[in-house]
This record gives structure tokens, C-alpha cells and sequence, in this order.
């Protein structure tokens, strides 16, 4: 379909969950409405500055104020030429197709709308069309002026609005802070019919390869006069940026997703006649409700987007010898009473972590990843085959982006291998970074992966990740961004081609924990390693947060049971893996009688349930914890049923009450676990669930039924 000049068109599309509406006034094409969020009554002035597209390139005049990214040049100039939508089998894929004034540059928007999440995908391919390079500083995936706001563009955008991000540290993942906008610095500028454009931004940014080392690569703004909420997060795993601002027009707030880009992330491309450079994916979600509601439909569109496999529906129990363990000292005689122990309870999969492939010192010496004879005077492959004797899949650690500063490999192979920057290689902890653009990389991490497989008989790989790669690599890469993108985009591919080859094989997304769990690595890997943490209070309170960013189903939790603890220690440990999948870890073959069979009754408990939780949806009844709260909880819902983990961490009061009206009329409510208790009370009256836990450091689960 072409436009003509002073024609205006309108375009909706709709699936059973999601809507898009496109206006076309004088040949460009605007964003006037996305699910709930309605702003086609907006006057034609206000409406020019809805863009769906902001591209920068260099050498053009920018028209924005300060360094925000609304209004670049061509980005605000575009002229549209095409749309198309067609039908697939998720829902809905919306194609459109700009111009520059210039007839150099062309860009196309694509907007994935589905079925069953109001949740929509959108990324951007740019074209240079022209005959002259054309140097691309920033390219949007997604753009939307008018967030939140429905039909009250009048509203004070900066004290309605309140922007929920999560933070993440090693070993405090997912811990979402919340405050509004003007809180954060972003004010209210308009005056009457004068309009001032904010220099400010509320920029959050990801640079390295660690793409969660500071936050998460998502988002919630929460308009507390409109009850819209929305909900993003980027797709990238490596460096991404995403901001919000004032479009210096009406009192309007804009928000711009997006991957790497020159200002923040040392990102540019130059993009040769007949050349295209597509955009990282995203995802942006609009709505009438709260937090968890935003974030129940983030959840069901992460498991669209995810490979189907049989992880994800089975929910094994995987036992892993590093946590409050092993710590990567891994013997034959160390292993044989853990792999009994790990059976007696239940567990269906047994990790050999870290430290196999050498005698003693390893972390900078890594990259050959052969068993160590001294650890294994018999081969690895026949303890691995007494794994299997005892009905478990056996797993094996590996960190294949890494060689060691001492390893034999590290002066046999080429600085092509490598990550570099002005001419020699990065070093980060005493390792090297391999750069998966380079074919010999990925041929020798095939060959390891096959080895595994093949020849160990492995069945589970648990791929770690511990250092990062700063900026990026000059090699060639038109900048170190670049380079950087273009390894994270080569490892992908290569990701995705081990699971052609291996489709039953699970390989667990780890980067030192949770510093790389975005949705890039997670629509591919199963599993994912929340965190690090060693404390099983603060375990506790990373476990009832973690499905705010991962599915409940992929988000991997520690239960370490100490070897010196009381059955309460054992219980709290439990349950910060019961509503998730169970890491469980620790000295189990020295937790001796009823602490063990509380291992035991935890795990056969939650293989009763396990098979709802890949259809269930997160809740948090009393919002999403902090690290050291008191009390806290999480659960799931599915249909009728909820399950509920409630907490008490150093808190004072034995006494707490959570209301759960939010979801129904309780009809039946009962404890899952443990069974047998002389250390809690619970009551149910007028929607409250009242817990009486008579100490400090307990945890309860509860089933709850609703009418």
C-alpha cells in the first residue's frame, strides 16, 4: 500500500491479546495506539513527534536536546513507504518501511504481536540505499512517545509515573527499586502553551558482556492516576541502553528501547551501499494493572519465544556438587557418597562442577578442558558411567569462552582468537576471551561440546561465564561495540547449532550466577543459574524475586543444607527451590537422618506439583521483596491453585499476615510442606492467611485453593 501526500490512513491490527494503531499523515507514519494505551485524539501538532523509528547517523543535524535519543536525524524525518501484516502461527507480524529525505536510507519496523500475551516484539532493520557510506550511530528497536498516559496527555507525567528497576549485584540479583519520576530526576517542564524540551534522561545502560551485571535489561512504569503499566525488556546478551524523557512537546513521556549505541556503548556501524544492519530484539507491553500483572503477561510471552524442550515441561531435579560443597575440588572418592546421597533423595541429574580438568589450581590455567588423571585415576567416563548405574543424567562444568594466561593454549594459539583492543589482548581475571565471530573458535568449541557428549556421555552441561570483556574488540569490527555484538550474535548461532546436533542435551545458562540472564541466552538455554549467593537466608530472598525476570520453570535456585544446621535451616533451604527448579547442592552424604529425609520429603513434595508450574503465573502478594527483609513471599497460581512460600528471615515479630483477596475466595488452604511441624501455626479468615512462625530463618510452603 503507498500514501500519498495529505492522505491520512489508519492501520489497526489486533490479535486475541494485543493491538497496534498506525496513523499516516502527510506521508509519515506515527504509533497512535498500542493495546490500552490510546492517544489517536492527541491534536495533529502533538501527533508529528510520535515517531516509531529514531536512527542517528553521523554528519546529520541532530534536532534533539542534550544527549537523549528522541527527535535523531533521519530518525524523526522518515517518510513512509509500505506496510504489510501477516498472519503466523504466534499471531500477528506487522512490517513497515520508511524512507529518508534523502533516498538513502531505508528502515524497516517489525512489530510480532501474540495470540496470548499482550506482551509485543519489535526490532528495526536499516538498508543503506544510497551510493555513499553511512555511519550509524543509533538505531531504536523500539520507540513509543505517549507511555502510560491513555487519553490524559495533561497529566504530570513526572508524579503519576513510577519507574520499577531491577538492580543486580553478584549475589543480589533481581532487586527492583521503585520511585517516581521526579524522584529520579526527571521533572515536569511544561508551562502553559510554552514547551520545553528536558535535557534529562532516566538512562539505564549495559556495557560488557555481562549483560545483567548492573540491572536487568527490563523495566515497569506504573501511571498511578491511569493504572496503565508498562513493561519491557531487551533481548540482547551483551551491551543494551534503554531510557526515558520528555519529547519537549505537550507533556508527553517518551521511552526508547534499544541494543548498543555510540554515546553509551562505544557502538557504530558503517553501513556500506546494499548493506543492512538489523537491531537486537525487544519486548513492550501496555496494560490497565498492576506490577504483577505487567509482569504475569512478560511471562507468558518469554515462554512463546523460548525453544520447546523437554526441560522446561519435566522439571528435573538437579544436583550440583559446588554450593556450600565441592567448591570446585572434585575427586572420584569425594563424588562416589554425594552421587549416593543425591540419589537416595530423589535427585534425577548429578553436576560435576568445576575443577575436573585439573589437579589443583585451575582458574587460570583453563581451556583444554581434559579430565584430570590425578582427580580420576580411573577416567572420568567410568564415574560418569556410575551416574548413570544409579539412574541420574550425569553433567559436567565448562566455561568455553575462556582460556587461562597459563594455559598450554594460550601461546600456541593466534591473536585472531581473541579479544582485542589497541593491539593486544584483553585480560580480565587472568583469562583471555575467545571471539566466537572467528569459524576456528567455534570449530574448537564443537569439538569440545562433542567430546562430552560423545565420548564422556554427558547429558547435562552447566555453561559458566566469569569474566567480561570490557567495551569490546577491534577485530574486524567497525568499532569496539561493534565487535562486541558481533561475537554475542556469533555465540548464538553457535548455541543454536549445539541444539540442533543435541536436542535432548540441557546446558544451564550461568555467568557467575545470574550476571547474564537475559532473554537472548534464555529463549535458547532451559535453565538458568539465578545467583551466586551462599547465604540461605538471603538465598531466600533472591529465590522469591528471581521469576520477576526469568520463567519460575527455567529460574535454577540453590538448597545447600549445612552440614552443621537444625531441620529448620534444611526446610528454609528447601523451599527457596520449590516454587522454581531445584539446584540442590551441599554435603548431603554428611546431612545425616531426619535432616536428609527433610531433603527427601521437599523433593518428592515437589515432584507432586512440578507439572503446573511451566503454565502457572507469578504472584507477590505483598509486592516484590528486598534483600533482609523480615518476611516475604512468592507464589504461583495456576487456575484454582495457588502455591505459597512465605518467609521469615532476622525479623523480630513471630506474627505475620498476607492478605490474598487480590485472587479469589479461598476455599481450602493447607500446608505442603513439611508435613510434620511443631515449629508454626497458620489461620485463614476474611482473606488474610495469619502465620505464626515461632522463630527466626523459617520458611513454610502452602497450598491454597480458591472457589
Amino acid at each position: 500500500m503507498k500514501v500519498l501526500d495529505d492522505q491520512k490512513t489508519s492501520i489497526n491490527v489486533q490479535t486475541d491479546s494485543a493491538e497496534l494503531g498506525f496513523e499516516v499523515i502527510d506521508n509519515r507514519i506515527i504509533l497512535t495506539k498500542l493495546n490500552s494505551n490510546d492517544l489517536s485524539d492527541a491534536d495533529e501538532e502533538l501527533k508529528k513527534h510520535f515517531q516509531i523509528t529514531e536512527v542517528q547517523v553521523t554528519g546529520r543535524n541532530f534536532h534533539h536536546k542534550g544527549v537523549s535519543f528522541v527527535d535523531s536525524n533521519p530518525g524523526r524525518d522518515m517518510k513512509f513507504e509500505d506496510y504489510e501484516v501477516t498472519d503466523n502461527e504466534l499471531g500477528k507480524l506487522v512490517t513497515i518501511e520508511q524512507v529518508d529525505e534523502e533516498n538513502s536510507l531505508k528502515t524497516t519496523n517489525y512489530y510480532q504481536l501474540f495470540n496470548e500475551s499482550t506482551v509485543i516484539r519489535s526490532w528495526v532493520r536499516v538498508e543503506n540505499i544510497g551510493n555513499q557510506d553511512l555511519g550509524i550511530e543509533y538505531v531504536s528497536s523500539f520507540a513509543l512517545s505517549g507511555i502510560n498516559q491513555f487519553k490524559d496527555i495533561e497529566g504530570n507525567y513526572s508524579e503519576d509515573n513510577e519507574v520499577s528497576i531491577p538492580n543486580n549485584d553478584w549475589t543480589a540479583e533481581a532487586q527492583w527499586k521503585t520511585m517516581t519520576l521526579k524522584d529520579a530526576g526527571l521533572d515536569y517542564w511544561a508551562d502553559g502553551e510554552k514547551n520545553q524540551a528536558s535535557t534529562k534522561r532516566i538512562s539505564v545502560t549495559n556495557n560488557s558482556s555481562w549483560s545483567c551485571s548492573e540491572y536487568s535489561p527490563n523495566g515497569i512504569l506504573h501511571n498511578t492516576k491511569t493504572n496503565q503499566t508498562a513493561v519491557w525488556q531487551i533481548e540482547n546478551n551483551g551491551a543494551w541502553h534503554y531510557e526515558l524523557t520528555d519529547i519537549g512537546r505537550g507533556n508527553l513521556l517518551a521511552i526508547r528501547l534499544s541494543g548498543p549505541e555510540e554515546y553509551d556503548n562505544n557502538w557504530w556501524k558503517n553501513l556500506k551501499p546494499g548493506e543492512s544492519f538489523t537491531t537486537v530484539q525487544v519486548a513492550f507491553g501496555q496494560l490497565v494493572g498492576d506490577f504483577e500483572d505487567a509482569l504475569g503477561e512478560m511471562t507468558k510471552y518469554r515462554r512463546l519465544i523460548r525453544r520447546q524442550n523437554e526441560d522446561n515441561d519435566k522439571l528435573p531435579v538437579i544436583f550440583n556438587d559446588y554450593m556450600n560443597g565441592l567448591a570446585g575440588d572434585p575427586t572420584t572418592d569425594k563424588e562416589i557418597p554425594l552421587i549416593d546421597a543425591a540419589h537416595k533423595v530423589g535427585c534425577e541429574y548429578f553436576v560435576i562442577d568445576c575443577g575436573w580438568y585439573a589437579p589443583g589450581y585451575w582458574w587460570d590455567s583453563v581451556g583444554e578442558w581434559q579430565p584430570s588423571k590425578e582427580r580420576f585415576p580411573d577416567g572420568i567416563e567410568k564415574l560418569i558411567q556410575y551416574i548413570r548405574d544409579k539412574g541420574m543424567t550425569p553433567g559436567l562444568w565448562l566455561e568455553i569462552e575462556v582460556v587461562g594466561i597459563k594455559s598450554p593454549l594460550a601461546d600456541k594459539l593466534p591473536d585472531d582468537w581473541f579479544f582485542t583492543r589497541h593491539g593486544k589482548r584483553v585480560i580480565d581475571c587472568d583469562r583471555y576471551h575467545l571471539d566466537f565471530t572467528n569459524p576456528e573458535v567455534r570449530k574448537f568449541a564443537d569439538e569440545v561440546v562433542d567430546r562430552l557428549v560423545k565420548q564422556y556421555g554427558v547429558g547435562y552441561i552447566k555453561m559458566d561465564y566469569n569474566i567480561t570483556t570490557g567495551i569490546g574488540t577491534e577485530l574486524n569490527a567497525d568499532s569496539f561495540g561493534d565487535g562486541l555484538l558481533n561475537h554475542n550474535r556469533a555465540y548464538l548461532k553457535w548455541l543454536d547449532d549445539v541444539f540442533k546436533r543435541y536436542p535432548e542435551l540441557v546446558i544451564e545458562n550461568c555467568g557467575s550466577g545470574g550476571m547474564r540472564h537475559d532473554y537472548a541466552m534464555l529463549q535458547r538455554h532451559s535453565i538458568q543459574s539465578m545467583t551466586d549467593q551462599t547465604d540461605y537466608v538471603r538465598n531466600g530472598n533472591i529465590a522469591a524475586v528471581g521469576a520477576s525476570v526469568v520463567t519460575p520453570e527455567q529460574c535454577a535456585i540453590w538448597s545447600y543444607p549445612l552440614q552443621d544446621g537444625d531441620d529448620e535451616e534444611v526446610i528454609f533451604n528447601m523451599i527457596n527451590a520449590m516454587l522454581l527448579r531445584i539446584h540442590q547442592s551441599g554435603y548431603l552424604n554428611k546431612v545425616k537422618g531426619h535432616r536428609l529425609e527433610l531433603v527427601a520429603e521437599g523433593i518428592k513434595a515437589y515432584k507432586s506439583y512440578r507439572n503446573i508450574i511451566p503454565e502457572s503465573l507469578p504472584i507477590w502478594p505483598e509486592g516484590l521483596s528486598q534483600l533482609d527483609d523480615g518476611w516475604y513471599s512468592y507464589g504461583l497460581k495456576h487456575q484454582k491453585d495457588v502455591y505459597l512460600a512465605v518467609w521469615r528471615g532476622d525479623e523480630e515479630s513471630s506474627k505475620h499476615t498476607i492478605s490474598l483477596e487480590k485472587y479469589g475466595k479461598v476455599a481450602k488452604l493447607e500446608q505442603v510442606y513439611p508435613q510434620a511441624d511443631n515449629n508454626s501455626r497458620f489461620e485463614f479468615k476474611d482473606s488474610q492467611l495469619n502465620v505464626v512462625f515461632d522463630k527466626p530463618k523459617m520458611a513454610r510452603l502452602y497450598h491454597v485453593t480458591f472457589e
